[in-house]
C-alpha cells in the first residue's frame, strides 16, 4: 500500500518530529517583529530630521524660510514663533540623534498640539481645512516616540551605561 500523502501544507512542511513548522504569516510577524526596533529608529530619524528643518528654515531663512515670512526669518523673541521654531530645531536635532528622546519628544508634541489648538483650530475644526495636517501629525508622532522610545540605534544607547533593551 502506498504511503499516505499530506492533506494540508502545514503537514507537508512538518518536522521529522511531527511538530507542524510555523505558518508563512507567523514567520513574516517574527520578521517585522524582529526588525521592529530598527524600523523604530528610522522613523525617529526621519521624524526629527524634518523637524529640525522646520525650525531651520523659520530661525534661518534656509529651505525657502518661514512660513509667512516671504522667505525671511522669524524675529527673534517673537512669541510664539520664534519660541517654536526654537523648539523645532533644538528638539528635533535631539530627537534625531536619540538623545534624550522621550523628554525632548514630549516637549515636541506639546508645542505641536499648543501651535494646533492656538494657531489652526480657530479656522476650521479639521485639519485639512485649518492647515493644521503638520502640526497634528507632528503632535502624535512625537507622543508616540514618548511611549516607544528611541529605537535600538541611538546616542542614547551608546552613552548609556545601563543598556536595557527597550521594546
Amino acid at each position: 500500500m502506498p504511503p499516505s500523502l499530506p492533506t494540508s501544507r502545514t503537514a507537508a512542511a512538518s518536522s521529522p518530529a511531527g511538530t507542524p513548522a510555523p505558518a508563512p504569516a507567523a514567520r513574516l510577524g517574527e520578521r517585522l517583529d524582529a526588525a521592529r526596533p530598527y524600523v523604530l529608529s528610522l522613523f525617529r530619524v526621519v521624524v526629527g530630521l524634518l523637524f529640525l528643518c522646520h525650525g531651520a528654515a523659520s530661525l534661518f531663512g534656509v529651505l525657502g524660510g518661514a512660513v509667512g515670512a516671504d522667505g525671511g526669518t522669524i524675529e527673534a523673541g517673537t512669541w510664539p514663533g520664534w519660541y517654536a521654531a526654537v523648539i523645532q530645531l533644538v528638539g528635533g536635532a535631539l530627537v534625531l540623534l536619540g538623545l534624550g528622546t522621550r523628554t525632548a519628544a514630549l516637549i515636541c508634541s506639546g508645542s505641536m498640539a499648543y501651535a494646533y489648538f492656538d494657531v489652526h483650530q480657530g479656522t476650521a475644526l479639521w485639519p485639512l481645512q485649518n492647515g493644521g495636517e503638520a502640526s497634528a501629525m507632528f503632535c502624535w508622532a512625537f507622543l508616540l516616540l514618548v511611549f516607544t522610545g528611541p529605537g535600538a540605534l541611538a546616542a542614547d544607547r551608546v552613552l548609556s551605561r545601563d543598556r536595557r533593551r527597550e521594546v
